[in-house]
């Protein structure tokens, strides 16, 4: 009798963690869409001039115009493009007409054209603020030797370039054989499929548990009838 009383209490106990897993998981899922869906509100909004000084929690995503030239300072971080393969974001030093320097993401090129000259120009871009999440504690440095950068670090890289902690997502081609790759709300979300794991889990376990107090049972009644 113990030893059933020991396996149900443990088959309660695991089937009760595991379903607890999931839930969490699915609440977690109702958390990301929420920001998902906070962040498309933010990013359908209309352009407006860029904030004198740009809250990352409260502006990310905010639509804005700016005008003025870039510097020909840039920054190259490595990525891969889906369709074009390897290559590399250029993140640009900007000077806008009222003075104010900061960085603008202008999109991607192929490895080949990194190197490419992309001199100072005039134009006004319509964008989007954004502090990206590419950097982990993992991400390696900055390469010294080739220049190359492995995220987009907005407060290293605006030391690095002499620029506010400002970066600018461009809508649009922003010329020199640049593909503007614009900002999204679709972050990462595999909450539903860890919620779908975990119940499974459960399932799984309370099955199990309930074959092997079938077996004991039916060993005991055989047992007994002998």
């Amino acid at each position: 009798m113990r030893t059933l009383l020991f396996l149900i209490v443990v088959g309660l106990a695991g089937v009760g963690t595991l379903v607890s897993l999931g839930v969490w998981q699915m609440q977690r899922l109702a958390w990301k869409e929420g920001l998902i869906a906070e962040a498309a509100h933010q990013m359908d909004a209309a352009p407006v001039p860029l904030p004198a000084r740009p809250d990352p929690e409260k502006d990310r995503y905010r639509p804005v115009t700016i005008q003025g030239s870039f510097t020909g300072e840039e920054l190259p971080v490595l990525t891969s493009d889906s369709i074009s393969g390897p290559g590399f974001l250029i993140v640009g030093a900007f000077q806008t007409t009222e003075g104010r320097r900061i960085l603008v993401d202008r999109g991607y090129v192929p490895e080949e054209d990194r190197a490419l000259p992309r001199p100072p120009r005039e134009m006004e871009i319509t964008g989007n603020l954004n502090w990206p999440d590419d950097t982990t504690s993992s991400t390696p440095p900055p390469d010294a030797r080739t220049g190359i950068w492995f995220g987009r670090d907005v407060a290293a890289m605006a030391q690095a370039l002499g620029t506010e902690p400002v970066l600018v997502v461009a809508r649009s081609d922003t010329g020199d054989g640049v593909m503007a790759i614009p900002a999204s709300a679709n972050f990462r979300n595999d909450h539903l499929q860890y919620a779908i794991t975990w119940f499974l889990l459960a399932a799984v376990w309370a099955a199990m548990t309930g074959a092997y107090l079938w077996r004991i049972n039916r060993r005991r009644a055989e047992g007994a009838a002998t």
